[in-house]
Formats: C-alpha cells, structure tokens, sequence
C-alpha cells in the first residue's frame, strides 16, 4: 500500500471515530456498591430522553454504563426491595414509581435520595450535578467526575441517615427503618416546602432537620435553596454514580 494511501485511510478513520465518539454526548457509569440488589429509576427532564426506559436491575456490585446525549437533564435515584413480574408488574419498598419495573417518565416516590444534573455541550461544556436530599433518603449514593480537571466537585451522600434518622421523619417497614423523610413531606406545610410566601431564598430558609443532614451529608443539597455548597461544576465527559460508596 502506497504511504499516502495508508495515511489518508488513518486519517478517515480517525476522522470517523472521532465524529461518531462526539455524537455519543456523555457516559454515566451506574456501579452497586450496596450488599443488596437496587433497582435505579431514571427520570429525563421535560423534552428529554429517558434511558433505560426509567429503570432496570443492578445487581450487588454490577456496573452499567449508561450513554446520554449532550445537553441531557434529568435525576435518578435507587430503589430498594423490590418485586415485579414478568410483565414489570410490581412495587418496591423505596423509591417506587406507581409500580413500574421501567418508570417511563414517572419520579419516585419519596423518601428518596436524588442525584440531579444538567450536562452541556460541546460549545457550553460546563456540567451541573448534585445529590439532593430535598425529596429524603433512602441510600447513600455519591456522583464522581472521572477526569475533568481541577475544580470538580463530588456530590454525595455517603452516610446512611436511616441511623441516625429522627423518628418523627422515619419510615418503617417490618420494625426496620428504610428511608428517612425531608421536613416537607414529614410536616407538610409551605414553610418545609419551600412553597407559597416561602418560595424564595429570602424567606426560605434551613430548618433544625436541614441543618442535621448538612452536618451529616454536607456535600448534599439538605433544603431546596442550598445551592452555594451543594452544587457542583465540571467538565468532564463521563461520571461515576456509586450506590453505597465506600467511605
């Protein structure tokens, strides 16, 4: 083969992987790190995609790697105890979307720990994420940027507040406490909330339970205005999701 014939051949392949790898957007790398199987649900922002069809089965210590478009948004979280049919037919103890093996567009039901982002492009490269206990616990989970460069934050979760849960805000289930309630669901009242005259930063402020799952979780969101120490920004192609991180 002549050597321009082999160089012009490397080049479009080179070309051609490089073009089809940027069409690829990002990669989440789901990984189970828990003693138990989870079941993750997926949930797309409005006008988003949803993988995965919202949700599957990872086994303890599998890993998936899951591929997402740029400009993806969206929020997964785990699910526990689960069963479902053959059909996808079922339910689980957290997390649950109305009972679904594959939520399809549906959240889950809280408590839930939450991991949220907002990914950019190739011209606004700068990706948002976090680990929100907005909706309440139900796991430990951390979202890790692989590469990225200096200033990349880690978003997590890693301890598991069902322990240390108050019992006004803890679910049980056969004597066993398995998720831990935000303030909002627990009291219900647009103080907690966030909502009505208290939808703002100015009125909206930290409660006594917020403040205890900051000084447990710090690097989670532990209210709805709790963006300066909870957000993240990276620039990284590809992020590692951890249920159940190793300390």
């Amino acid at each position: 083969m002549p050597v321009f014939t082999f160089l012009f051949s490397t080049i479009l392949c080179l070309f051609l992987f490089l073009t089809s790898t940027n069409g690829i957007g990002h990669q989440l790398i789901l990984v189970n790190n828990c003693k138990e199987n989870i079941w993750p649900g997926i949930l797309g922002s409005a006008g988003q995609q949803t993988p995965k069809d919202g949700g599957f089965l990872l086994s303890s210590g599998q890993e998936v790697v899951i591929d997402v478009p740029e400009k993806w948004s969206g929020r997964i979280w785990g699910r526990q105890y689960c069963n479902f049919d053959s059909n996808g037919k079922g339910s689980c103890v957290t997390g649950d979307c109305s009972g679904q093996l594959h939520c399809q567009g549906l959240g889950g039901a809280p408590p839930a720990t939450v991991v949220e982002m907002t990914l950019g492009s190739s011209t606004s490269p700068l990706h948002f994420y976090d680990v929100s206990l907005v909706d309440g616990f139900n796991l430990p989970v951390s979202m890790k940027p692989v590469g990225g460069g200096i200033g990349c934050g880690v978003a997590s979760c890693e301890v598991d507040l069902n322990i240390c849960c108050p019992s006004a805000l803890e679910v049980r289930v056969g004597g066993r406490v398995v998720g831990c309630k935000s303030a909002c669901l627990a009291m219900q009242s647009a103080k907690y909330c966030c909502t009505g005259e208290y939808s703002n930063p100015k009125t909206c402020k930290p409660t006594l339970f917020a403040h205890l799952f900051k000084a447990i979780c710090p690097k989670a969101y532990s209210y709805a205005f709790d963006d300066s120490s909870s957000l993240n920004k990276c620039r990284a192609s590809r992020y590692l999701i951890t249920f159940c991180p190793p300390k």
